[in-house]
């Protein structure tokens, strides 16, 4: 193991009972990036093998170890570690940043840990089921359509509501999670959203300007009205 300190315009459609909304990403400035010719021999900084992520030496942190096996979160992991949960190799280990190796033994609660492989699952979610892992009023979540899909824990990425039906991704691969949920990456949402009556021109304007909502702000990029059948 080793160390690493922490440091438009167009035609408008009439109105009918059928409305899209979806958010697209925000527009920013261009990135610049660098990079060098591969040399022969040389291994690229991540591979994947056997569905899992190595960081390059094959080294990776204690705390996304932890996360991989299915323990918890890495900030949770954090934690564990500051308190002497851990050992690699027989030693406690309380120093954040810490990295371990494939070869290194890592020892949780008395039990030896191995990284889990990362699994990916697309639920069409049905109604009146609630996007998330525990529910204290015991309401029926997604979680119970697939408890058995996988011995891996996996968790849902983003959020439906209740009374929403579609594709929702489970995964126990983090930084998928985070690439596809942070705002920054600006990842486009869609919704069909099918009416129980006519919809106004006065709504339809009100959703296109914004309404303002018991949580706050919220305004569709686009809305487009689709025919019916």
């Amino acid at each position: 193991m080793s160390k690493e300190k922490q440091g438009g315009g167009g035609k408008r459609k009439r109105h009918g009972d059928y409305s899209t909304f979806y958010e697209k990403p925000k527009r920013g400035g261009k990135k610049k990036v660098s990079g060098s010719k591969d040399k022969p021999g040389r291994k690229p900084d991540k591979v994947r093998e056997s569905g899992y992520r190595r960081e390059e030496g094959g080294l990776i942190r204690l705390n996304k170890y932890l996360a991989d096996a299915g323990i918890c979160s890495r900030r949770e992991a954090d934690k564990l570690i500051e308190a002497g949960t851990v050992k690699i190799n027989g030693k406690v280990v309380t120093e954040l940043g810490t990295k371990v190796s494939p070869t290194d033994k890592v020892v949780y609660g008395g039990l030896a840990l191995k990284r889990e492989k990362l699994r990916y699952l697309v639920l069409n979610k049905p109604k009146d089921f609630i996007t998330t892992t525990d529910d204290p009023y015991e309401r029926k979540t997604v979680m119970s359509l697939v408890d058995k899909a996988c011995p891996e824990r996996i968790y849902p990425v983003g959020r439906l509501d209740r009374g929403t039906t579609g594709v929702l991704l489970f995964t126990n691969d983090g930084d998928i999670a985070k690439k596809l949920t942070h705002p920054k990456h600006g990842i486009r949402k869609i919704y069909h959203v099918v009416l129980n009556k006519q919809l106004t021109k006065a709504d339809f304007e009100r959703i296109s300007t914004g309404i303002e909502l018991d949580d706050g702000f919220i305004k569709a990029d686009k809305i487009s009205w689709i025919e019916e059948g």
